[in-house]
């Protein structure tokens, strides 16, 4: 069991990330008690990231997962952290439709989107400036587009996995676009801490989630079993995989090629009009 050094006082630090497979597999070790840190009680909350985005706005959590899209618009009040985020390598969020359809087509569709401060959801105006969009919960994109509610869905999360069961056709996969692009993995989503918490205490909490990380990934069966509660249909096989694609080495560390992926998603987002010109990505020093 890992331990740090103790603060004077407990503190609580609230931890607030997606319900799924592979953040449960991420925070593993911490959720569970695995690991410990002196001084400090976490607290997780468990939200769908586009409430999560919007929450941070309003400053409520101590550490968030946020999308790295979003991040810039929450830069003066949330610093980034260097573990714990979300890349795709060459994969990444799905267009799907209900029947085949080429890329070309997107333009003037109305597509299905979790959320509009996603990272999925630049990526797809990145691609295709000219579609029509229409926020859902994530979870429920899948069964829009087998309804016809809309012409087209992105999917994130195990959907990515699970629309060739249902029955849809994929348009395009945007991780595979953007690796064309730029060489580079897509970077989707990342943990955020409060720049109103102490310095130590950052550095501390920065510190345990790195180490959850390691914990699951060197203990990858027990912390696979703990986060298939949290696999939404998906069997132990298909959630091993999800895991896989998005706890690997960058989730340990952006490293130079993460933050250079990110540079390169600003940016482009600030070319196509999409983010503010002075918005600034900043992170942690631990």
């Amino acid at each position: 069991m890992a331990t740090h050094t103790a603060t004077t006082q407990t503190s609580e630090i609230r931890i607030a990330h997606s319900p799924d497979s592979d953040d449960a597999f991420m925070f593993y070790a911490l959720a569970t008690g695995k690991l410990r840190v002196p001084g400090i009680k976490f607290t997780h909350v468990l939200s769908d990231i586009e409430t999560l985005n919007q929450a941070a706005q309003e400053e409520k959590y101590d550490v968030t997962a946020v999308s790295v899209y979003a991040y810039p618009f929450l830069a003066d009040k949330y610093i980034l952290l260097d573990c714990g985020a979300s890349f795709g390598e060459g994969y990444g969020p799905i267009v799907v439709s209900s029947r085949a359809m080429k890329k070309s087509e997107l333009k003037g569709c109305k597509v299905a989107i979790p959320g509009t401060r996603t990272t999925s959801y630049l990526v797809l105006k990145l691609f295709e400036a000219g579609v029509e969009t229409v926020t859902m919960p994530f979870d429920k994109i899948l069964d829009a587009v087998s309804a016809k509610e809309v012409e087209a869905g992105l999917l994130i999360h195990e959907g990515q996995l699970l629309y060739a069961a249902a029955g849809l056709h994929r348009v395009v996969d945007l991780g595979v676009w953007w690796q064309e692009q730029t060489g580079l993995p897509l970077p989707l989503g990342a943990n955020a801490i409060r720049r109103s918490l102490s310095t130590d205490i950052a550095r501390q909490v920065a510190r345990a989630i790195r180490e959850s990380v390691g914990y699951a990934l060197d203990h990858r069966e027990e912390a696979l079993n703990y986060a298939l509660q949290f696999a939404r249909d998906m069997d132990p096989a298909l959630a091993d995989k999800f895991v896989g694609m998005y706890v690997n080495r960058w989730t340990l560390n952006f490293g130079e090629e993460g933050r250079k992926a990110v540079d390169e998603l600003m940016s482009r987002a600030k070319a196509a009009g999409l983010m503010p010109k002075d918005a600034r990505v900043e992170f942690l020093q631990e």
